[in-house]
């Protein structure tokens, strides 16, 4: 009926009529509506008899025992889809409504099924790596130089061809679903602006020889303050430099440098052999030098203490007897010089024969009792007032005539 229908000439609209209501709608009659409109989705329609009574129009009549019972299972169903497990190594990331709400830990666990929550898994153990400067083919061998990302410039303004390899996991399953849009794109690209940071701070030859474990330590540690400032929820595991090497252009000039400085180090590595090898010789030979020094020095002066005492005490005797002490000097000074002599004159006066003694034969050639101690024959040659024939005596090791 439309709004100002005439009917009871009154004017009727929406709100014509709610003074006289009686109440709310019994409960009974909702219920049992709903069981009609369930009836005919089951197809639980049947007409009456026609005997049946009533105004003889179609009656409705749902299976309600039935329809309970399947509602108590599809009720069970679908809590039972709510289940769910995480594995080892995985975090699950509850959302109800699109909204974080917890982080469990991996096995069974039950979430209010949808739609009114969901679950996420994050493999918070995997190792994942990203790639700077070159792309790994499949068989992680061939790979593709990408020279807007490998390209750098050094503090000595030198170019140069950098290629990283970074290694990383996930920290914060949370942090890495909801604060950044794409953290692995994210954590690119942190990671070619922290290795340009670096190589930017550094010389060439710095970075292309002795420095490069220090490029990689220092890029690492950029690298993770700037994921930790994002809160991106991911950790670095390791950075390798894979290779640092000039642009194409300039390495065959390069290699040429490079191997200058080899020959340079291989030489200073040889000439430092050497002269650990001298050294110590030359050392070695000016101590026994110094030693011997000190040796005879130490050999003269007792010499010359020995000498200045024999000659205090003959100076004491020769005061007590000196005709004869002169004598005694003079008789050991000619045998110590004609000692030393290989021909032996003997003049006997008055008289004309001629004696031959060999004593060259007598000194050269050893005696068959080698053991036993060497004496030398000794002519005094008496004065010429003397007329005796010469006397020859022995005196052995020990000076003494016998």
């Amino acid at each position: 009926m439309s709004w100002n229908e005439s009917g009871d000439g009154k004017n009727k609209d929406p709100w014509s009529g709610r003074d006289k209501q009686q109440g709310p709608p019994d409960l009974d009659e909702v219920v049992r509506s709903i069981q009609q409109k369930l009836g005919k989705l089951f197809g639980g329609n049947k007409k009456s008899s026609p005997g049946g009574g009533g105004t003889g129009g179609p009656s409705i009549k749902a299976p309600s025992g039935s329809l309970f019972f399947l509602l108590i299972i599809g009720l069970l169903v679908w809590l039972a889809s709510g289940i769910y497990i995480v594995n080892e190594g995985n975090r699950g990331v509850v959302l109800r409504f699109g909204e974080y709400t917890d982080t469990t830990m991996p096995g069974p666990h039950w979430h209010i099924p949808t739609p009114f929550e969901r679950v996420q898994l994050v493999n918070v153990e995997q190792q994942r790596f990203i790639e700077i400067g070159y792309r790994s083919g499949a068989n992680q061998q061939v790979s593709t130089n990408v020279k807007s990302e490998a390209l750098m410039l050094t503090k000595d303004e030198n170019i140069i061809d950098v290629k990283l390899a970074v290694q990383y996991r996930v920290k914060s399953a949370k942090d890495y679903l909801f604060n950044v849009r794409d953290p692995d794109e994210a954590l690119k690209q942190a990671a070619e602006s922290a290795i340009r940071s670096v190589i930017g701070q550094s010389r060439m030859d710095f970075v292309l020889t002795e420095g490069r474990s220090e490029v990689v330590a220092e890029a690492q540690q950029q690298l993770q303050s700037l994921l930790d400032a994002y809160q991106v929820g991911l950790v670095v595991t390791s950075v390798n430099l894979v290779e640092a090497q000039p642009p194409e252009e300039v390495q065959g000039a390069f290699s040429d440098a490079i191997k200058a400085r080899e020959d340079e180090q291989r030489l200073k590595n040889e000439a430092q052999a050497y002269a650990n090898e001298v050294i110590p010789v030359a050392r070695g030979a000016a101590a026994r030098m110094v030693q011997e020094a000190e040796a005879y020095k130490e050999r003269v002066t007792a010499e010359a203490e020995g000498d200045a005492s024999r000659f205090t005490q003959l100076l004491k005797e020769y005061k007590k007897a000196p005709e004869l002490t002169r004598k005694r000097l003079y008789l050991e000074t000619m045998e110590d010089i004609l000692g030393k002599a290989n021909k032996v004159l003997i003049d006997v006066e008055g008289g004309n024969n001629l004696m031959y003694l060999p004593l060259d034969k007598l000194v050269n050639v050893p005696t068959a009792k080698d053991s036993e101690p060497k004496s030398m024959t000794r002519f005094e040659i008496p004065n010429s007032g003397n007329n005796s024939v010469p006397r020859a005596t022995t005196r052995g090791r020990d000076g003494r005539g016998r």
